[in-house]
């Protein structure tokens, strides 16, 4: 089985690395328009190359997808199964259909729920989500074998219901990492286990593409109305500090 990686950015690299140690018996081929180190096993391919293998991940930025799928679906072929790995999913889900849909691929939406940092001890056991597009088809079902064989934890989710929950825990996570780092946190000699958990918070997701974060605000149509509700509760929050003030 051949299996196609577009895109070899942080994430994209780590993922067709990940590829080839949990399927090593595939043939793994990345493409990226720009020069970037290529995974242990892994082979640097042409554009068509990847977009001719058996399963074709894209791992490029959700800002950029659309742009991309609009381009390169005229080369892909109706036997291969098309796979985005965006952290939002209605709009990708969308632009699949969009543009794949007229080729007769086979598609499923996926957003694996780790990356560089949280998987540099290995996959087994962390989530998965997978968003059936074509119902749980035998496409689908290929895909979900594919993933059982890494021990992950597979959630089986709607885009929408992917995205109000991603809202609420990635979303919030990545705002609140963001919004340390512009506050300038740093460790002290004093820093608690809870302390510190936040300054891994920050770490973990500042060491992502900024572009990721505000795709994350901007794609995800529950993002909006996460961060009205965190500043409500800011502001909730601080009201009650000020009242104790002013009763002591």
């Amino acid at each position: 089985m051949k299996i196609g990686v577009y895109g070899l950015g942080r994430f994209g690299s780590f993922w067709a690395g990940s590829i080839k140690r949990n399927t090593p018996d595939a043939t793994v081929i990345a493409y990226s328009r720009n020069e970037h180190p290529v995974p242990e096993g892994v082979v640097l391919g042409s554009e068509d190359e990847v977009l001719s293998c058996d399963m074709i991940f894209f791992c490029v930025a959700i800002s950029a997808f659309e742009s991309v799928l609009k381009r390169v679906a005229p080369k892909i072929s109706k036997d291969s199964i098309v796979m985005d790995t965006c952290s939002v999913k209605t709009y990708p889900a969308i632009w699949m259909k969009k543009y794949l849909g007229p080729t007769g691929c086979h598609m499923v939406a996926t957003h694996p729920m780790f990356g560089p940092d949280s998987a540099r001890n290995g996959v087994e056991g962390l989530p998965l989500v997978l968003c059936p597009m074509d119902g749980e088809d035998e496409a689908f079902r290929k895909v979900k074998r594919f993933f059982k064989a890494w021990k992950v934890r597979i959630l089986v989710l709607t885009t929408e219901e992917h995205d109000r929950q991603a809202a609420y825990s990635q979303g919030v996570t990545h705002f609140i990492g963001r919004t340390l780092k512009q506050l300038g946190i740093e460790s002290t000699l004093i820093g608690t286990k809870g302390f510190n958990s936040l300054l891994v918070i920050m770490e973990q997701t500042c060491n992502d593409p900024l572009q990721l974060f505000y795709d994350l605000q901007r794609f995800n149509p529950f993002t909006f109305k996460m961060r009205r509700e965190l500043s409500e509760a800011f502001d909730k929050v601080e009201s009650q500090v000020e009242e104790i003030e002013e009763k002591n």
